[in-house]
């Protein structure tokens, strides 16, 4: 699906502005929660705020460095007790 046919869509069923959507990525190792994390960005659309929520502690450098590649923003990060979050706004 295009993302002009996802903004038509958002459009249609009268939400508007953005959309804030978390992927469980947890108990999955390296590159999964990266490919999960790219899989879930090419459903949303420009401004949209993706809360990632894994276990790996490597997503802390992996998808990061995703998101610099690939032109998204990260909004934070942080590691409590075992679990690791990473939010990013899609660009």
């Amino acid at each position: 699906m295009s993302q002009d046919d996802l903004q038509g869509r958002r459009e249609c069923s009268g939400l508007s502005g953005t959309s804030a959507v978390t992927l469980n990525a947890r108990r999955l190792l390296c590159p999964l929660p990266v490919i999960r994390t790219q899989d879930k960005v090419k459903t949303l659309l420009s401004g949209d705020v993706l809360t990632v929520e894994c276990t790996d502690p490597g997503v802390m450098q992996d998808i990061p460095a995703w998101c610099r590649i690939n032109g998204h923003k990260v909004l934070e990060t942080k590691a409590v007790d075992g679990e690791y979050v990473i939010v990013l706004e899609v660009v």
